[in-house]
């Protein structure tokens, strides 16, 4: 990918709801727009909003809107126009047309906030696929735009790189992608079973819920943390420390946002596949937003189509230092109309976590068996694995043996198994 110096844009947004949509989800709709134009670098200078009973198959909204649209884009000097609707590409043409400003939808928005986000190799990668596959059948539109602009939002990434090619090329780069990617992803399948014997948890959400400053303050480690969509777009894992001798890798994972666009997900699925293989998910929510619901909502419609397991998520209501006590106790209410079990977080008290890793404890113990352990008395090593390794629950000592009682990871018990002078009886199957 090319790095662009960012120019002043100057967008102007456009909302076509339904008909039956509530204003209240209007405004929301169009404020997390105007967020997501903030994040890629421009100034919202207005918005538009038309309510349709059905979208104008030429050009979205309908001619006196356009007209009306053409107006504003004149008087508030926009460079450039973004719908909150996927277009198709001849309607993206066709505005562009009438208003003669460069023209782009939410879902090519959002893949230039990827770009621009993108670090590590493997994201580059997966975002360059997830462009070129938006590209392609808008090729004819997007080279016009880039051959008389230096730059700019929609601009970013492989588009510059591939102003002289045809669908060919692009075809064979995106095959070229894809088989990079797959290695990546069998790279990832052996890290996997590495750590399979570990209890394993995954981080999901909606983007800017707080997944990141919950993994750094739970683990003690450096990640990157900032108030803004898509900060990250790497996954992390970090073995995280849950008192008591438990121990838990966590992962956390691109956040999720209303209609990500597919070819994010499915360029994504490489990791997101953590999200598949964890024993746990926790979707973090912010109980801050006024409309939480709608996100958790948004999140859960991607989970379910990743085929994600409802009854493997916990719920974590995070940032409740920014409610006071009686919008604490109201989003408990609230809480209530989901099916499942929640905590509530912060990362701004002292033992604002301590919920969420009292859950996380009990969820390990509940996994591991409990097992009646006879070790000889001379036999060190067994008995500080076993108050390493495990919790003990009882302990007393027969002559020249100790019998201990204690919950352990399945591998250690598989081990004890087949050790000689130590005894192992599984308590559930005695």
């Amino acid at each position: 990918m090319i790095d662009v110096e960012q120019p002043n844009e100057r967008a102007l947004l456009v909302g076509a709801p339904p008909l039956d949509r509530s204003q209240e989800l209007v405004d929301e709709h169009l404020a997390e727009l105007a967020r997501l134009a903030t994040t890629a670098g421009a100034a919202v200078v207005g918005a538009l909003v038309q309510r349709l009973e059905a979208p104008h198959p030429a050009t979205y909204i309908g001619t006196g809107k356009l007209e009306e649209l053409a107006r504003m884009a004149r008087e508030r000097g926009a460079t450039l126009i973004v719908f909150d609707e996927d277009l198709s590409p001849a309607q993206g043409s066709a505005i562009e047309e009438r208003i003669g400003v460069r023209v782009m939808d939410r879902t090519e928005l959002i893949l230039d906030i990827f770009a621009l986000r993108a670090r590590t190799a493997e994201a580059k990668l997966q975002v360059e696929l997830a462009q070129l596959q938006y590209m392609r059948p808008r090729l004819k539109r997007m080279w016009t735009h880039l051959s008389r602009t230096q730059g700019g939002i929609g601009a970013r990434g492989p588009g510059e790189q591939q102003l002289e090619t045809d669908r060919r090329l692009i075809d064979r780069r995106i095959a070229r992608l894809g088989g990079r990617l797959e290695e990546i992803a069998r790279s990832r399948d052996t890290q996997r079973k590495a750590r399979r014997a570990a209890y394993q948890v995954a981080l999901v959400g909606y983007t800017n819920a707080g997944k990141s400053s919950i993994l750094r303050s739970l683990s003690g480690s450096d990640l990157f943390v900032e108030d803004r969509l898509f900060a990250t777009l790497d996954s992390a894992t970090r073995a995280v420390q849950l008192g008591e001798g438990y121990e838990a890798l966590v992962t956390d994972t691109v956040g999720f946002i209303r209609k990500l666009p597919h070819h994010l997900v499915a360029s994504f699925r490489a990791t997101l596949e953590e999200v598949g293989e964890a024993d746990l998910l926790l979707h973090v929510i912010d109980a801050s937003a006024p409309n939480w619901e709608h996100q958790a909502q948004a999140v859960d419609e991607v989970l379910a189509d990743m085929g994600a397991d409802p009854a493997g998520v916990l719920l974590v209501f995070h940032k409740v230092d920014r409610l006071g006590s009686t919008r604490r106790a109201a989003l408990r209410e609230r809480s209530a109309a989901f099916m499942g079990p929640h905590v509530m977080t912060t990362v701004e008290e002292a033992e604002g976590l301590e919920p969420l890793r009292a859950v996380l404890r009990q969820r390990i113990r509940a996994r591991r068996p409990t097992v009646r352990l006879v070790v000889p008395v001379a036999d060190g090593r067994t008995l500080a694995e076993a108050y390493r390794e495990g919790e003990v629950l009882s302990r007393e000592q027969n002559g020249t043996e100790i019998v201990l009682v204690a919950r352990v990871p399945e591998a250690v018990v598989g081990r004890w198994e087949g050790q000689e002078g130590v005894r192992v009886v599984r308590q559930d199957a005695a």
